[in-house]
């Protein structure tokens, strides 16, 4: 009996322990990171108002401009008084330059940028565009879209595609880049920076004295046709 009795006990107890439910695990601990915002081509697709390209990189400056626009007009829309400006590139870039181009859309002390050259002035600016058609046999704008215009500041982006015949080499190349162009209050372009793929011009590795030095050395390389009275503004 006392067998049975203890035995009933232990049962009785197994069950009562059997019947609490078990504990709930402690809930998983969460480590929190601070987020970091990357200028994804979505995010500037956005920014810029939905122009299109693929694995093309904008300056994170450039987007930063357009949100300190004042203009009422939308950004993607090309202002009246960049369309001349626009015409004179893409004349330009397809191996066209005239003396004429210049005296109406540059400024005598404008900057140009691109992966070869940082020039500074007419002399050094003018060479390079005329060197162009020395170096090249056929360009031919495949595309261009406009991805902002603004009147503050006065300035319009554009995509770019170019296919360019090379020479010497007697082969082609197509080159997508980002172009933004600032004026004056005159509507002459006072810097232009030509983006290949997005990519802002080197500057590592002596690569900025080196398109320096090319900027310096074209005007004695490339004829600049001369007009009777000196460039103005």
């Amino acid at each position: 009996m006392p067998v049975s009795l203890h035995h009933r006990s232990l049962s009785r107890d197994t069950q009562g322990i059997s019947s609490v439910p078990p504990r709930s695990p402690s809930p998983p601990t969460q480590t929190f990171h601070p987020s970091i915002m990357l200028p994804t081509p979505a995010l500037v697709e956005s920014v810029a108002g939905g122009a299109h390209y693929a694995g093309v990189r904008v300056d994170t400056d450039t987007v930063l401009k357009h949100r300190r626009s004042s203009s009422s007009r939308p950004h993607t829309q090309l202002a009246h008084h960049h369309e001349r400006v626009l015409d004179d590139l893409t004349e330009l870039y397809c191996c066209r330059p005239t003396l004429e181009i210049f005296e109406r859309s540059w400024n005598k002390d404008a900057v140009f940028e691109d992966p070869f050259s940082k020039c500074k002035g007419f002399d050094e600016y003018a060479a390079r565009w005329f060197a162009l058609p020395k170096l090249i046999t056929h360009s031919e704008q495949i595309s261009k879209r406009v991805m902002s215009s603004t009147d503050n500041p006065n300035q319009f982006i554009y995509l770019q595609t170019q296919q360019y015949t090379i020479r010497f080499l007697k082969k082609k190349k197509i080159v997508e880049s980002i172009i933004t162009v600032d004026l004056d209050e005159n509507e002459k372009i006072i810097r232009l920076v030509d983006q290949w793929s997005g990519n802002s011009p080197p500057t590592r590795y002596g690569a900025a004295f080196l398109r320096t030095l090319n900027a310096k050395i074209s005007p004695w390389l490339f004829h600049v046709p001369k007009h009777s009275h000196s460039h103005s503004n």
